[in-house]
């Protein structure tokens, strides 16, 4: 298992200095940010956010992400050389010897909460979702929730989720199937292994459609184009957001099978209406069981890129939320100490 750390580049206020600090830390999750959507990532700009990471002796080996194209979603006549440029940029990231790419197909949202802030009883706060809030959104009228992707005009959004009408699961079914018959071979050529991210919720929401949110979408998936390099980023807390997600399961499947190449462990705290609210990554924080979780990536013989996922905002800490240094590194250190013990209890080195 190799722990990584998620780093917004230049602009994040949790330095590289820092995340080198945290014990076992091995590697940094990153992208380069200053490409627009679907243009073709250049190698010098892969190679100088490598060589930046790498002076502080942190390995460069994910790239979170190389995001899709909102054409390619909706299949508009655009679609084709947007997948192809796609194609291009792993060619690129294989290279200059990247190695994982995580990437999601969530219409116009990546991921969707109602408050960033919600005070806990221990005065952290944390990022939460309330269906009743989002249920009673007329979007018709405008989608004004945290975090959100804001680089819409309102006008504009309201035209791509109008757009989006026509677009039901198995059309959105048709367009994932031939992004990823147009860059799996490219990513096969390039030694890339790709990780789709499941929906966070795992649900449909403001009638977009939703189709990696279950074990049932990730198995169909993976047969789309069933080679290695097509595989999963098995996000614990989106995926445990849906209470139905056996979680521990999904990752002797898969992981099992050989196809999980990044996990996002982290804990959630869910209820039977569906609203949640993130928590500490231990497991009697949330409703995970994180040390089952750890223990089944330990029993199928995992060892790939590992992160702790969204944190709290602990000890005064402010900026990006749920993507502070401390609790993040509290969750690091939690993941590998989980790690360690099962190891030691096997009598097998860590």
């Amino acid at each position: 298992m190799k722990m990584s750390f998620r780093w917004y580049g230049d602009s994040d206020p949790v330095s590289l200095d820092y995340i080198r600090q945290i014990p076992g830390m091995h590697g940094i999750v990153s992208a380069v940010y200053d490409i627009p959507v679907g243009e073709v990532w250049p190698v010098e700009n892969i190679l100088a956010l490598k060589k930046k990471i790498e002076a502080h002796g942190l390995a460069f080996d994910v790239i979170e992400s190389v995001p899709v194209h909102e054409d390619i979603k909706l299949g508009r006549p655009t679609a084709k050389r947007l997948i192809e440029n796609y194609a291009q940029s792993l060619r690129n990231l294989g290279k200059c010897g990247l190695k994982v790419v995580c990437y999601n197909f969530m219409p116009v949202f990546d991921w969707t909460r109602t408050t960033l802030d919600m005070k806990m009883p221990d005065g952290s706060s944390a990022l939460a979702f309330d269906v009743e809030v989002v249920n009673k959104i007329d979007v018709s009228k405008g989608i004004n929730l945290p975090g959100w992707d804001a680089s819409y005009k309102p006008e504009e959004l309201k035209a791509l989720l109008d757009e989006y009408k026509s677009v039901d699961e198995e059309t959105l079914w048709a367009n994932l199937t031939a992004f990823l018959k147009g860059v799996i071979p490219a990513a096969e050529e390039a030694g890339i292994k790709m990780a789709i991210h499941p929906d966070d919720p795992p649900r449909p929401i403001f009638g977009l459609p939703r189709i990696v949110k279950d074990v049932h979408d990730l198995r169909r998936l993976l047969k789309i184009v069933d080679v290695p390099a097509n595989g999963l980023t098995l996000c614990s807390g989106s995926l445990g957001a849906d209470l139905k997600n056996n979680i521990v399961e999904l990752v002797k499947e898969f992981s099992g099978a050989g196809r999980i190449h990044f996990a996002h462990i982290r804990n959630v705290k869910v209820d039977e209406k569906g609203n949640f609210n993130e928590t500490a990554h231990k497991s009697d924080c949330g409703s995970l069981d994180i040390g089952a979780i750890v223990k089944a990536y330990y029993d199928t013989g995992f060892t790939g890129y590992v992160r702790p996922d969204h944190g709290r905002m602990i000890w005064g800490e402010t900026g990006k939320p749920g993507y502070g240094l401390y609790d993040r590194a509290l969750g690091a250190v939690y993941l590998n100490g989980l790690w360690e013990g099962i190891a030691k209890g096997e009598g097998k080195p860590v």
